[in-house]
Parts: structure tokens; sequence; C-alpha cells
């Protein structure tokens, strides 16, 4: 994968995507979670929604940068 993407001329980075892909998947996952009441468990849920952002996040940059 590329470093860098042109979109209309401009250079962005990979990982720009990758983060607003992860947001989405952890926006769905949250969502899906809130729904089930899982958070009504956790001891600190805002904790728990960041862990599940960085996790994503680091599994699509691994999967897209190895």
């Amino acid at each position: 994968m590329p470093r860098e993407l042109a979109v209309f001329g401009i250079l962005i980075p990979t990982l720009l995507p990758i983060f607003l892909a992860s947001l989405l998947l952890q926006g769905a996952l949250d969502w899906a979670l809130g729904h089930a009441g899982l958070y009504r468990r956790m001891w600190h849920p805002a904790l728990v929604r960041l862990c599940l952002l960085v996790c994503i996040f680091s599994a699509l940059t691994l999967a897209f940068y190895s």
C-alpha cells in the first residue's frame, strides 16, 4: 500500500482512511454492545470504547501494511 494517496491533487496519508474506517467499525460495534447491555457491566465504558478503537485501528493498520 502506498504511503500517500492523491485525492483531487491533495496528498493524504494512508492512515487517515484507515482511521476513518476504524471509527465507522467502532461506531457499529459500540452500537451493538450498547444495545446488548454490555456497557452496564463495565467499570469504565469510555475506556472500553477507547480500547476498542485502538484495537480496531491497530488490526486494520497491520492488515494493510504487512
